[in-house]
């Protein structure tokens, strides 16, 4: 019998490696994992003694190691769109959070569903859900990892970020049952991005270090993953693609993060491209190329032609892998400065000068000034003409903000991002704003702020804030930021006073009319919060959260059928929320609409049941004489209460 069994497991393991080595002669598994906020610089293959990093080492001397790779955004939204599409920001969009990817720009994950691929998507921080801050990113994904709609935890983790290890261990599940092939899989990894938190060991080893600590975590995260790969015959036949999205500034050019500015600190990011069935590759590839270029060079390595009307910015790096010495100019894009009412930049850059059109232009000599301090800009120098000349072939396309919700906002700001400021200045033309060089500080200041918010120091946020006003004081988003602060800290009056100042400053401001509002209801001032949520949904219509509130002010005054027309519509505007479902259902029940009451009750429970909404649904039942129904929902209650005593859940 015992050797019967090895004999089956013998034959079984020869059918996997058949397998791959059959997927790998006609298309290959492709693995595209994207690591968020990580410089190339800080990466032991990339020339840094100080950091260990033997996965990223390992991948490296398998595959084509490209010294000089830059993203087209520091922003990881406007990047990871950018790798998607193969374009430039301009093109397809996506210049700020929430701004949808449009199905005009056809994602690598369609074209390669349409060629028979099966595809997931494995994120590891919220700014990428599709549902919220990234819609459109999921289009041709059979599976797309997004966070929980309601998460339970105020901590940061599962509610704004994964660790990189849950990331990986989710992208395995989905993987082993899903084995006929071929398979793209996208992997993304926060772990980088501030606060820089690593667990330990790496906290401890890399004390002084946090950030190279993030690093040298998601490098054993990626080690993880390929032995997972050799362990399951998938890692040589395989196409394996490791880019960051964007790097950071660590303070240099006063930058302590990223968005800001386009120097080489958080534009220049490492890319390491393993091809199927080589092994012991070990290439350096010194040639300028972008992170454009990698969807059409999956394209390539899969034998998918691409239709013509993809319009790609991006071409194939297949020509490096047999010795091209051709260097391609690479441009970089922000808009993220016009949250902090200073102008988008723009810069192109080749291997000797790189260019960044500002409102006080920029020029450097890379080669004998690669940390890029020494500004040499003059309008006649040879080299301004010919990159802004280049720079002139990519138009500008400036397009329109995409409203987000406060709750999408709350969930920026946990992540040290300015939330839906449309920027603080109402001049039209963005060459007329001011240069960020003159708004790095606020944006240093501000980005800690909302970092101490999140992690609950009040006095650190508000002694923070208080230094933006000073360099600021007409800054309408480091009044509102004070305003947060107050309203967290329970002085609701300042909060108040701070918000009322920034309406003055921009009236046009849904989010603060709405902190107002909710500033007026700790109060006591009903009748004044009533106002503010009003006037915050003439500018917003669509905040359902906002409807929310109101109804509950509504109610507080006594006004039942306001109320209802309030949360009618909230629930019209995001069906998926049981909880705004359930208090729907309790006016309705006030008011004696039994039968309209248990259908919202029904749809609510059957979607996130608690003791307390099948309770009012059994007394909906009770209301409209349906004894059966509400026999039902009663022994629903009694298997649900079992449930969670036998988990130790509360009620």
């Amino acid at each position: 019998m015992r050797a019967i069994h090895l004999r089956c497991m013998a034959l079984c393991s020869f059918l996997v490696v058949a397998a791959s080595v059959a997927r790998s002669a006609e298309k290959p598994d492709i693995f595209l994992i994207t690591i968020d906020t990580i410089r190339a610089d800080h990466i032991g293959c990339y020339g840094d003694t100080h950091i260990k990093t033997p996965a990223f080492d390992a991948l490296a001397h398998d595959g084509y190691q490209f010294q000089n790779a830059f993203t087209a955004s520091p922003i990881t939204n406007a990047s990871h769109a950018s790798i998607l599409t193969g374009q430039y920001p301009s093109v397809h969009g996506v210049t700020d959070f929430g701004v949808p990817l449009l199905p005009s720009h056809v994602t690598i994950a369609e074209v390669l569903k349409g060629a028979n691929y099966d595809t997931a998507a494995f994120i590891g921080a919220v700014i990428l859900d599709s549902r919220q801050l990234a819609p459109g990113f999921d289009r041709g994904f059979d599976f797309y990892d997004n966070f929980p709609a309601n998460p339970n935890s105020k901590s940061r983790w599962n509610r704004l970020e994964r660790r990189g290890e849950e990331v990986e261990k989710r992208t395995e599940a989905w993987l082993l049952p899903n084995t006929a092939g071929p398979r793209f899989v996208w992997m993304h990894l926060y772990d980088p991005h501030d606060p820089y938190e690593p667990p330990p060991p790496y906290s401890d080893q890399y004390r002084d270090r946090p950030y190279d600590g993030e690093i040298a975590y998601t490098d054993h995260v990626l080690g993880q993953f390929i032995r997972f790969l050799k362990a399951h015959n998938l890692y040589y036949s395989s196409l394996i693609i490791v880019v960051g999205d964007h790097g950071e500034g660590l303070n240099q050019h006063s930058e302590a993060t990223h968005g800001m500015f386009l120097y080489d600190t958080t534009i220049h990011v490492p890319l390491i491209i393993k091809l199927p069935s080589t092994r012991n590759a070990a290439k350096l590839v010194q040639q300028e190329v972008r992170t454009v270029d990698i969807f059409p060079t999956i394209l390539e390595l899969a034998s998918v032609h691409p239709v013509s009307e993809l319009a790609l910015n991006g071409a194939s790096l297949v020509p490096y892998f047999s010795g091209s010495t051709v260097s391609r100019s690479a441009l970089a894009e922000t808009d993220y400065p016009l949250r902090f009412g200073a102008a988008p930049l723009r810069a192109m850059r080749d291997m000797d000068f790189k260019y960044i059109e500002a409102p006080r232009p920029e020029l450097y000599n890379l080669r004998s000034d690669p940390s890029e301090l020494h500004n040499v800009y003059a309008p006649w120098h040879p080299a301004v003409q010919d990159l802004r000349a280049e720079l002139a072939k990519h138009k500008t396309n400036r397009h329109p903000e995409a409203p987000v919700s406060n709750g999408t906002i709350a969930e920026l700001r946990a992540l040290g991002y300015l939330g839906n400021q449309p920027g603080e200045t109402t001049v039209p033309e963005p060459s007329m704003l001011p240069d960020p060089k003159d708004a790095i500080q606020l944006q240093n200041l501000l980005h800690a702020a909302m970092m101490s918010a999140e992690e609950g120091d009040t006095a650190n946020a508000r002694a923070t804030l208080l230094n933006a006003a000073a360099i600021a004081p007409n800054s309408p988003a480091v009044l509102s930021e004070l305003g947060q602060v107050e309203l967290a800290a329970g002085d609701y009056g300042k909060a108040l006073h701070y918000f009322q100042q920034a309406i003055k400053l921009r009236p046009d401001d849904p989010e603060s009319y709405a902190k107002k509002g909710e500033a007026l209801t700790k109060i006591g001032d009903m009748p004044g919060a009533r106002d503010a949520f009003e006037a915050s949904l003439k500018l917003a219509p669509g905040e359902f959260s906002v409807r929310r509130e109101l109804a509950k002010v509504y109610l507080a005054l006594g006004d039942q059928n306001k109320a209802a027309d309030q949360l009618e519509a909230a629930v019209f505007q995001a069906p998926e929320d049981s909880a705004i479902r359930v208090e729907f259902a309790q006016v309705l029940l006030s008011r004696k609409e039994f039968s309209k009451a248990a259908e919202q009750l029904e749809i609510a429970t059957r979607a996130t049941p608690s003791i307390d909404s099948l309770e009012l649904l059994r007394h909906a039942y009770l209301h409209m004489g349906e004894a059966a129904q509400a026999q039902r929902t009663r022994i629903r209650e009694t298997k649900l209460d079992s449930h969670k005593s036998a988990t130790g859940h509360a009620h």
